[in-house]
């Protein structure tokens, strides 16, 4: 394809087919298609043959347009340096090379008459030829193929504009005074209108083009070339999501290390990563501890501590011990496949400027053949020389192509969600972009958002201690409790137990072989554990398992656990040898950087509201922490959808960002829903925006870029547009060369293309 145009002639015609609904996007080149009725895509998928016939017809009805196409590799495989777009490039950047060392010598003879040697004409017509009909033979076969299918596109104008110079130049030296050996050629940039004094425009036959022919050719290979280029530097996110995977894996079989390739992988291998490796694909460690560095995935800089039963993430590293791990997810469902799937799906969806943008330009080419016939015939009407009214007519169809106008959106949305990419933040379609141009409220649940999402022990207060508060021995005390709890609490798998284990851990600097040995374990369900620890019979629990066995509280003790249940701590009661020993207060831990994640939303010009099923003394006391000053509190999955419904009402466009099955319905309402990648898939799914990191600092970084991104299309769109208003007028009155407008219109597409790399710079707020 080569411009917008062309795009929506495949679009619509793939959309005729039965069952099909298409969408085209010219900057990645791809057409996004669904398949309903006869064949529908997930029945496909198990029917290899019915899949093939189906492609088979969408590659067909593409041929039928006049172009070609393929089916994409798999994105789980690596793009071929020798595949069709780097091919392309290189024949590319050949006919460029060729055609600029053909033409430049033309150029001079033309601009500067003291170059002009006897028969310097007709070497300009040797040198030209190739370069018109070999060099820009891209654009005469595609206008061929246009018009064979009734339709005009960019190359029709390029087409035209370049043959009509090259033919006019040869009926002049053939016909008129142009052949003359002795020929002088005066060359301007800017032609005299026919109203100025003096202006001669009876010259008949004695011009010839040769120059705007070669050099317009030359200019759009060139604009060409490095709009290629940079739409592949401008998709290397993605092709950089891909390559961060392993290639190779040593798998455990039957006790032996086996080097096999990564895709021959299965569910349920089990596979050695040594300290320096990155993890092959997503599982479970079964063996060993370590320090994994997320940074590639997620942009988290600060490594993750995993150990036994912990989730890992292919492509992260390895970065201090050898582990042992199970695959979980293998090939396209790993997370890294379905970040880059996520990221193609973005990149090839159009948002509602883009589709403004395709429908104008399906329509501007013809318009600007007939503004130009119109020229050309008006013209000649009101008495200029037939030169004067081509050279008007050809500058019009040169500078009216719309490559600008189709690069616009599909750049900007290639650089941006493939920066997004980078940073852990997926954009999931171009509408999500319109979505946050006018976001003013932030809603944030508090459990797994705000704040870890696990427990973490808040306080511990040893019987002791109470009653000898001065005393240096009380820290021991505490240091006891939390030596006892922990090791009981180890054998549990409830969150509390191993949030008490943790804290035990690293209080005490003990690793799991030192905390004291369990006998007689007994999981008491819904109230606590027992067990015997050195001789000591120890139990940890709620405080109906301690009136169970008959253990009296302190009085003192009622208003320290009222206190904690208020604030939406869980008070976790210890006894030891049947007498009552200590609290320890179990919560939920804000995130380090929930306060400056909300101080940015503020500064952003949002405003902030905790949403959560909590009870009303949890979320006052984590609001108060981060600074919300609004909060709903104990809020049902139905009641959080009946919030964000509340404040759309009051003029309010809402943005929600959450991390559970609960918070799926609330997401899919608000206006714009994000989610935190350490959640749940289905918060994912019902998202249009997803932030791999559990920080809150990445949703104002999502919320910056997808701002940022609008806005560099807006500018693109405008310059776009403002580009081809202003300078159609200009060539049509004649008052500019043909060749200065080809150069203006290569100009244009790239100043569109670099404005959109700037996004490559994005680095948050």
């Amino acid at each position: 394809m080569t411009c917008a145009a062309c795009a929506q002639r495949i679009e619509r015609r793939l959309n005729k087919l039965d069952g099909v609904t298409a969408t085209v996007n010219y900057a990645t080149e791809k057409a996004a298609v669904q398949l309903a009725g006869p064949v529908a895509l997930d029945e496909a998928a198990h029917d290899t043959a019915a899949r093939d016939a189906a492609v088979a017809q969408l590659i067909a009805a593409v041929e039928k347009t006049g172009y070609s196409a393929q089916e994409p590799a798999p994105l789980t495989e690596e793009p071929s340096a020798a595949g069709p777009a780097a091919r392309e490039l290189v024949g590319l950047r050949r006919r460029l090379l060729i055609s600029a060392m053909l033409t430049v010598p033309v150029v001079l003879l033309a601009m500067i008459p003291a170059l002009q040697f006897p028969w310097w004409n007709w070497v300009s017509l040797a040198l030209t030829l190739p370069v018109v009909l070999w060099a820009g033979w891209p654009f005469h076969r595609a206008a061929a193929l246009n018009a064979r299918a009734g339709a005009a596109t960019m190359d029709t104008l390029i087409s035209l504009g370049t043959l009509a110079a090259l033919l006019w130049s040869l009926y002049a030296m053939i016909f008129g005074a142009a052949g003359d050996p002795q020929l002088r050629h005066e060359f301007v940039f800017f032609t005299e209108p026919p109203w100025a004094a003096g202006a001669a425009h009876q010259m008949g036959a004695a011009n010839i083009y040769f120059e705007v022919a070669a050099a317009v050719t030359v200019f759009l290979l060139l604009g060409r070339y490095f709009e290629k280029r940079s739409k592949s530097r401008a998709g290397q996110a993605l092709r950089s999501l891909l390559n961060m995977g392993v290639k190779e894996v040593a798998v455990l079989r039957d006790g032996d290390e086996v080097l096999i390739p990564v895709r021959q992988l299965a569910v349920g291998d089990e596979f050695i990563v040594r300290p320096g490796e990155k993890i092959a694909t997503d599982g479970t460690v079964v063996t060993g501890a370590s320090a994994v560095d997320m940074s590639m995935l997620t942009g988290e800089s600060v490594p993750v501590e995993v150990a036994e039963g912990d989730s890992v993430t292919g492509a992260t590293m390895n970065s201090s011990g050898r582990l042992i791990v199970r695959a979980a997810r293998v090939g396209a469902d790993t997370q890294l496949a379905q970040m880059a799937r996520l990221v193609e799906e973005a990149q090839s969806g159009k948002a509602h400027v883009q589709r403004l943008a395709d429908r104008i330009s399906g329509i501007f080419v013809p318009i600007v053949l007939i503004i130009s016939l119109l020229t050309l015939l008006l013209w000649l009407l009101l008495g200029p020389s037939a030169e004067f009214a081509f050279t008007a007519a050809v500058a019009v169809l040169i500078i009216a192509c719309p490559c600008a106008l189709g690069l616009a959106t599909p750049t900007a949305l290639l650089v941006g969600t493939g920066r997004g990419a980078q940073l852990g933040i997926l954009i999931r379609g171009p509408e999500v972009l319109e979505a946050s141009r006018g976001i003013d409220t932030v809603v944030l649940d508090k459990t797994g958002t705000v704040t870890t999402g696990a427990m973490k022990l808040a306080a511990m207060h040893s019987a002791r201690a109470w009653s000898l508060r001065n005393d240096q021995n009380a820290t021991d005390d505490d240091a006891e409790l939390l030596r006892l709890a922990g090791a009981l609490e180890a054998a549990s798998e409830h969150p509390i137990a191993r949030a008490v284990t943790n804290a035990a851990r690293e209080t005490l600097g003990s690793t799991s072989g030192k905390l004291p040995a369990v006998s007689d374990f007994m999981n008491h369900q819904g109230y606590g554990v027992s067990g015997v620890i050195s001789g000591q019979t120890v139990m940890v629990g709620r405080r109906k398992l301690l009136r169970q066995q008959g253990i009296d509280l302190p009085d003192e003790v009622a208003g320290l656990l009222a206190q904690a249940e208020s604030q939406g701590s869980t008070p976790v009661l210890v006894a030891v040898d049947g007498d009552f020993a200590g609290v320890l207060i179990v919560s939920d831990a804000v995130k380090d950087t929930s306060a400056e994640a909300v101080a940015r939303f503020a500064a952003m010009g949002l405003s902030t509201v905790l949403l959560t099923g909590d009870n009303a003394g949890a979320a006052d006391r984590v609001a108060a922490e981060v600074g919300i000053e609004e909060v709903i509190a104990e809020a049902l999955p139905q009641d959080k959808v009946a919030a964000i419904i509340r404040l759309q009402e009051q003029g309010r466009t809402v943005a929600m960002v959450g991390d559970g099955v609960n918070d799926a319905a609330a997401l899919a309402q608000a206006d714009l829903g994000i989610a935190m990648g350490t959640g749940t898939d289905v918060a994912m799914n019902a998202a249009g925006i997803t932030v791999m990191r559990g920080d809150l600092r990445s949703v104002a970084d999502s919320l910056a870029l997808s701002r940022r991104t609008l806005r560099v299309i807006k500018s693109n769109l405008f310059w776009a547009f403002g580009y081809n208003v202003a300078a159609i007028p200009l060539a049509a009155l004649g008052l500019l060369n043909p060749m200065l407008a080809g150069a203006a219109m290569v100009f244009s597409s790239l100043s569109v293309l670099g404005n959109s790399l700037r996004l490559r710079g994005f680095k948050g707020v």
